[in-house]
């Protein structure tokens, strides 16, 4: 607890998204990464890991600022090592007065039939 301002955490069936959640959920560009990370490794469920890992960004940074975030609010980018980078495209003035939430960085994690995702937010950066 004395580490980090705040923790989002998520688990998803490792199947794909079912139909039309896809067009709720990416922003401009993130198709065309997705399909390219898909064309890369066919074995991973990139559509649905997105909307993880939105969702662990949402768990992170609804107590820090008090604020719906949407999904097109936020624009992920992924790398195969288990990594990911959330942009935040609104403001993200913190209520703890800390840092603005402007990027996030999260872990993914492919195992047991899930899709694991997870932010850390640090106490002070």
């Amino acid at each position: 607890a004395g580490a980090l301002a705040g923790l989002g955490i998520d688990a998803e069936p490792h199947e794909p998204l079912p139909d039309g959640v896809a067009g709720i959920v990416l922003t401009a560009g993130e198709p065309e990464r997705l399909a390219a990370l898909r064309d890369a490794d066919p074995a991973t469920h990139w559509d649905r890991l997105l909307f993880s890992a939105k969702e662990s960004v949402y768990k992170a940074w609804y107590p820090l600022t008090g604020r719906w975030l949407g999904f097109e609010e936020a624009e992920l980018t992924f790398d195969r090592a288990g990594r990911f980078t959330a942009r935040i495209l609104v403001d993200g003035t913190r209520i703890d007065g800390g840092p603005p939430l402007d990027v996030l960085d999260g872990r993914w994690l492919v195992g047991g039939g899930l899709l694991l995702t997870a932010v850390a937010v640090p106490r002070r950066s």
